[in-house]
């Protein structure tokens, strides 16, 4: 069974904004595999591999998700061990769940993460669905 990441999203106000900055990325860099740096690398890593997705708080609600298709050790510049969160460039808007601010990532069990969105509330405006699920309506 797959584990997940929950990270928040630092600077990125929506799923489309998440979705162009992705975008511009690969444009930027043919054929580089898009990553999330974080200091620590996560000991179940087997598990993230086997299926799992990095979801993306954003503005305090659980609202995106990409999957990880592999994790790369690194020393950066000054020598620092990092870890490289490799993700799909595929951007999936989720159905909207509040999440209070935390540092680091924490684990997602897959029963605790929130769906995808099907259709209909993918055509939804985002900031709609955002106000929709404050007033607990999602």
């Amino acid at each position: 069974m797959p584990l997940h990441l929950l990270k928040l999203c630092v600077g990125i106000d929506s799923v489309a904004e998440l979705r162009r900055w992705t975008l511009l990325r690969a444009q930027n860099n043919p054929g580089a595999v898009h990553a999330h740096v974080t200091r620590m690398r996560p000991s179940r890593a087997e598990e993230l591999l086997d299926g799992g997705s990095l979801y993306w708080v954003i503005k305090g609600q659980i609202c995106a998700r990409q999957k990880l298709v592999g994790l790369e050790d690194f020393a950066d510049s000054d020598g620092v061990r990092r870890c490289a969160l490799r993700l799909d460039d595929e951007v999936v808007a989720l159905a909207p769940r509040p999440c209070r601010p935390f540092q680091g990532w924490r684990y997602l069990k897959p029963e605790d993460a929130p769906p995808d969105l099907d259709a209909g509330g993918a055509e939804m405006p985002e900031e709609l669905r955002r106000q929709l699920s404050e007033l607990g309506l999602l």
